[in-house]
């Protein structure tokens, strides 16, 4: 793994069926929305050894007509909502800030909870989002620093703080400890 630039990660293992989900869900889900990937599958994705249930990603707010587009697009490439049948009611959903559920047609597990950006702080997620390119596609990811402080400062499960352990260490010459600070700062400030 290296950095090719600020804002790309060059991944150089071997992909398992975790990474294969999330890039064939994300072949279609870049086509009718941005997104960035967060929580602990960016910790899996840099080599920590974890089992995961979700991948939680956000996506810009979208309109209906394009979810809808979307949504039928995830049916016919193989993936189920987990939340409801109807685009309509899956689309309500996340009007009103549930997040929805999608796993390959017929399970349930591993599954993608996907989430609008709504506030000040998920929003800016995407404007300095991490691009990790694989051998089979791209994923794009919250930066290291804001996954940190995450993990660390709002999250603080044992499991979120040894993800944000594995991030420090692994990356521990590219961090910016200010940045980190600053999202702390956020944190507490948005979230209390």
């Amino acid at each position: 793994m290296r950095f090719l630039n600020d804002h790309t990660i060059k991944l150089e293992r071997e992909l398992n069926d975790l990474d294969r989900f999330v890039l064939k869900f994300l072949k279609v889900l870049e086509k009718y929305v941005d997104y960035v990937i967060i929580s602990g599958y960016i910790a899996i994705l840099f080599g920590r050894s974890r089992a995961t249930e979700d991948v939680d990603v956000f996506i810009k707010p979208i309109d209906r007509e394009q979810f809808i587009r979307l949504y039928h697009h995830l049916q016919k490439d193989g993936f189920w909502c987990l939340n409801a049948e109807s685009d309509d009611e899956v689309y309500s959903y996340l009007g009103e800030g549930i997040a929805i559920r999608f796993a390959r047609s017929g399970e349930a597990i591993p599954n993608f909870e996907v989430k609008i950006a709504k506030n000040i702080l998920s929003l800016a997620t995407f404007s300095d989002a991490i691009e990790v390119e694989t051998s089979e596609g791209t994923i794009k990811i919250s930066s290291l620093e804001r996954q940190v402080a995450f993990k660390k400062y709002y999250l603080g499960s044992d499991k979120d703080l040894e993800d944000a352990k594995h991030i420090e260490e692994l990356f521990k010459d590219h961090l910016d400890y200010d940045t980190i600070k600053k999202y702390k700062d956020l944190i507490k400030k948005e979230y209390g």
